[in-house]
């Protein structure tokens, strides 16, 4: 009996799901052959921003079904960016209603929205923003807009930036695990966390420096938008002056404290509807795929590609979190061999990975500045590894914002002879060839001959690194040392020193890139690569659910450190790395 509800149940969870497929579907086929959909007029762009935002968004033609909608919409910047673009001179788009409370972005990919926010204000349209709480993240967003609320009942985080780090050496400890550390440079703090139970004092000053660099150009911004004196907001924050929204309307960060039917009330004045007439809302997602009349694009036989590369760098394929040497490398590859393509942008939001896999990329940057220009983009972060693939490029751009630099590199092994013996009961022994057959080893000690042998190779790598820095860059090797050792500097701090050309965005980027290549403006358009899952790919991506899903489902809060510690795995020979995680908030 047991075996025939077994089969029976099976049968009946196979018809379920077979149903759900088929479902999803039609509602697909339905999607394709329906059309690009209108835009109302008296339209306003909604942009709820409470979402990660990654470079590329996913789209999800599944709106909201069950199992095949993922459990948070990823915002993509470059779509998000297109909207605004567009609806910056489309008649029907009368305003932005922007929703930021709590953005889940790096401080450069908040500097590119709010800089296309700023550039669709020269419509003289309006950009509205609300929230029922806000962040200093969300703020930053919203202090470009002509009127901001706040809930009287919710509050404004206004205390100034902090950057927190997680250390493990506690746990290795627990576990009898023994880190052995290879590194050059006092500044190379990616292996702290495995040897220290808080910051060196190098560390800490490099550490200091590049927050206060963003945070003095956030103040600085602020301040402009919003007619304010930054020794004055400086003052609130030192204070805690700001900590409700009649805080922050008395100091004049926000032009009201009110409720969501308030906001809606002066968007329909705005509009000039009728109070019980709706809003007719338009996400970007919606809007990017709506027919609407854009402005030319220039010719399909001048492109300039732009090569996203975002995630921790590792060989092989990637994905569309992480940055494969070989994926990466043959797009690089095929944009260069492109006769259409008459220049390369390389879009970088990374802290870098594998040494070895980011010189493969380096060497496809080289191979393509000889035959078309190629011009670096640098996001959140473009640091160690990420910089390796960049210092090559014709020029380099970057945000004030972004975190750059921190050339160094080490190496790790974990010694786990002591945890397999006295957790789990279990021993090794060994016989080879050659006295170092089984080098290097982590299940016993290595010996001093063996740490010297990684150090030197480490080191060798390091030599590499800033060499290719001082060609790339024009520098001389010594002010290269002088500015490397791991340190890790903001986009600002990078121009000042030589590791950055320019101070912009990806729009920047493209600019310089088309006029490395003498094209204007409407002569060329863009190609973005590698290219995105096609609509196949995506249901059966959402069916399975990604890795890092299944652990937030499964674990909840304690996903982030499973997730860090799988990272773990990938540290195979020298690692060209900041520290896994640094939060900025």
């Amino acid at each position: 009996m047991r075996q025939f509800l077994k089969y029976v149940l099976a049968t009946i969870v196979g018809i379920v799901i077979l149903w759900v497929i088929g479902f999803v579907l039609l509602i697909a086929i339905s999607a394709a052959t329906s059309g690009k959909p209108s835009v109302a007029e008296n339209s306003v762009l909604k942009l709820n921003l409470n979402s990660p935002v990654r470079e590329r968004g996913v789209d999800n033609p599944f709106g909201g079904f069950g199992p095949i909608n993922s459990s948070g919409d990823v915002i993509g910047l470059i779509d998000l960016r297109q909207a605004l673009h567009d609806a910056k001179t489309d008649d029907n788009i009368k305003g932005v209603y922007l929703i930021a409370e709590y953005p889940q972005a790096g401080w450069s990919s908040l500097e590119e929205i709010r800089n296309a926010l700023i550039d669709f204000k020269k419509s003289k349209k309006f950009v509205y923003a609300y929230g029922e709480v806000m962040t200093e993240k969300g703020y930053y967003l919203a202090s470009v807009a002509d009127k901001i609320w706040v809930n009287p009942a919710g509050s404004l985080e206004w205390n100034g930036l902090n950057a927190e780090l997680m250390f493990f050496k506690g746990t290795l400890d627990k576990l009898g695990i023994k880190p052995e550390i290879f590194r050059v440079g006092e500044f190379k703090s990616a292996v702290e966390p495995f040897i220290r139970t808080d910051m060196s004092e190098p560390n800490r000053k490099q550490f200091t420096s590049f927050l206060n660099s963003i945070y003095s150009h956030f103040l600085v911004n602020v301040a402009q938008s919003r007619g304010l004196r930054v020794d004055s907001l400086r003052r609130y924050a030192n204070n805690l002056s700001i900590q409700t929204a009649q805080d922050a309307l008395s100091h004049k960060l926000i032009t009201n404290a009110g409720y969501l039917d308030e906001v809606e009330a002066e968007i329909r004045q705005q509009l000039g509807t009728k109070e019980t007439k709706k809003i007719e809302y338009i996400t970007p997602d919606k809007y990017n795929d709506s027919e609407k009349e854009t402005e030319d694009k220039g010719s399909n036989k001048n492109r300039i590609a732009v090569v996203i590369a975002s995630g921790d760098i590792s060989g092989g394929q990637g994905d569309d979190e992480s940055i494969g040497s070989d994926r990466i490398a043959a797009e690089l590859r095929k944009a260069r061999l492109d006769d259409k393509v008459k220049a390369v942008v390389l879009r970088i939001n990374s802290g870098g990975g594998s040494a070895l896999a980011s010189d493969v990329m380096w060497r496809e940057v080289q191979l393509t500045r000889k035959v078309k220009p190629i011009v670096a983009s640098f996001s959140d972060y473009a640091a160690s590894g990420g910089y390796y693939m960049a210092m090559g490029c014709n020029k380099i751009v970057a945000e004030p914002n972004t975190i750059t630099g921190s050339i160094g590199v080490f190496s790790i092994l974990f010694n786990t002879e002591t945890f397999f013996k006295d957790k789990l009961g279990i021993t090794y022994d060994r016989v080879g060839t050659n006295k170092y057959a089984d080098f290097p080893s982590v299940t016993h000690p290595l010996s001093d001959f063996e740490k010297q042998t990684l150090q030197r190779s480490t080191e060798r790598v390091y030599a590499g690194f800033t060499k290719k820095v001082a060609d790339g860059r024009k520098l001389s090797i010594d002010s290269v040392r002088a500015i490397a050792g791991g340190r890790v500097w903001t986009g600002t701090q990078g121009k000042a020193i030589g590791l950055v050309d320019q101070l912009g965005g990806l729009d920047e980027a493209v600019a310089v890139a088309a006029g490395e290549a003498k094209l204007s403006p409407k002569e060329y358009n863009l190609k973005y690569l590698p290219r995105q899952k096609n609509f196949m790919e995506q249901i059966l991506g959402k069916l399975s659910g990604s890795d890092e899903e299944q652990l937030k489902v499964q674990l909840g809060e304690l996903a982030p450190y499973v997730t860090y510690l799988k990272k773990l795995k990938n540290i195979e020979g020298v690692q060209a790395r900041m520290p896994f995680e640094i939060k900025i908030n």
